[in-house]
């Protein structure tokens, strides 16, 4: 038996409601199946960390976390505190402490949720978001000058290199190369942006040759977020930058149903450092504290850290967990348009695993 050391950091907002649940059905999982074991260490970084050290994670937390499996996260954001602060200062300072260079967003329509999508069936809205995750436009490249001015100027410089785009490039070809369809969309703006995104397209060129089996396309962005709508079944695996991922990734969710649903892995695909998963709906304040988070976002991206564990059948277990919880309308939370609390949909995802 292996005894899997789970990092828990709430966050703030919904993630200190969230995140719990998610140990819950952790542990439920270890209950039904003796062969697993979790140990799970607590982290109380975030926006109340803030207001007491003047940081959102102390400056030695990477080391704090290095000896994990697996890190569960919450959110970063607190209306008291700018967005910048809160996600470099905790959120992206993980991602890029650890080189997780990898963010995975699958996305289709679980059983019993009324997706936006009337014309589309769960069959054809089965994608997965590859975002390029520690370089482009969140780079942290620029500055200000003259701050306060008429001629003040502020910059931000998408910065990318040919190590960086190729790794993804090769992860992303790889990733659809595994699935059914193997059918790949590298989504590009190179004619706008003619330097850096023609970079990105020669390099997926050169990456594609190594994978002939998996039949790809370029897509514009812009053009990107009409395909989603008015073609999802022509779209399956999807490759962008930090920037074009991360908006579109939002889109595929809403389309999907809700943002509450929908799970995130910052991976490390070497396995150097622990990887990070969490939901992406955010901090959410204005429904804090009323027991209305949707847990499903949390229970999916357990499913892939379990998965990237290698714990496959804990996985799939708790997938169809899920599934059975979202196919009954009564379990719903308000996002899915059901009066289900936080808790109920907990206990009933429990007792399916049990």
């Amino acid at each position: 038996m292996k005894t899997y050391r789970i990092a828990t950091i709430p966050g703030d907002g919904i993630g200190k409601e969230v995140v719990p649940e998610g140990q819950k059905v952790l542990e439920a999982l270890a209950a039904r199946d003796p062969s697993l074991k979790f140990e799970f260490t607590g982290f109380d970084w975030g926006g109340d960390y803030y207001r007491q050290h003047g940081v959102m994670m102390p400056a030695d937390g990477l080391e704090a976390l290095k000896p994990m499996d697996a890190i569960l996260f919450g959110s970063a954001g607190d209306p008291d505190i700018p967005d910048h602060i809160t996600l470099w200062g905790l959120r992206l300072k993980i991602c890029q402490g650890f080189d997780q260079y990898a963010n995975v967003r699958p996305t289709r329509i679980l059983p019993g949720i009324d997706a936006p999508l009337k014309r589309c069936t769960p069959e054809q809205l089965n994608w997965v978001i590859v975002r390029e995750n520690s370089e482009g436009e969140y780079s942290g490249v620029g500055g200000r000058a003259h701050q306060g001015h008429p001629i003040e100027v502020a910059t931000d410089v998408s910065m990318m290199t040919r190590a960086g785009v190729e790794r993804i490039m090769r992860y992303a070809f790889r990733l659809a190369q595994s699935r059914p369809r193997k059918l790949l969309t590298v989504v590009t703006k190179s004619n706008a942006q003619r330097h850096a995104m023609v970079m990105w397209d020669e390099i997926a060129v050169q990456i594609a040759r190594e994978f002939p089996d998996v039949t790809w396309d370029k897509e514009l962005v812009d053009a990107a977020t009409a395909r989603m709508v008015n073609r999802p079944a022509t779209l399956d695996t999807i490759v962008a930058t930090n920037l074009h991922a991360d908006i579109l990734s939002d889109l595929a969710a809403a389309l999907a149903g809700s943002l509450g649903i929908a799970p995130t892995g910052n991976i490390d695909p070497e396995r150097r450092y622990p990887s990070m998963f969490e939901p992406i709906h955010g901090s959410a304040f204005d429904i804090m504290g009323k027991g209305l988070a949707n847990p499903i976002g949390t229970f999916w991206s357990v499913v892939m850290l379990l998965e990237h564990l290698g714990e496959q059948a804990a996985a799939d277990r708790l997938m169809q967990a899920i599934e059975a919880v979202t196919a009954t309308p009564r379990l719903h939370t308000r996002d899915l348009g059901g009066l289900a609390t936080t808790v109920q949909v907990t206990a009933a995802v429990c007792e399916h695993i049990a």
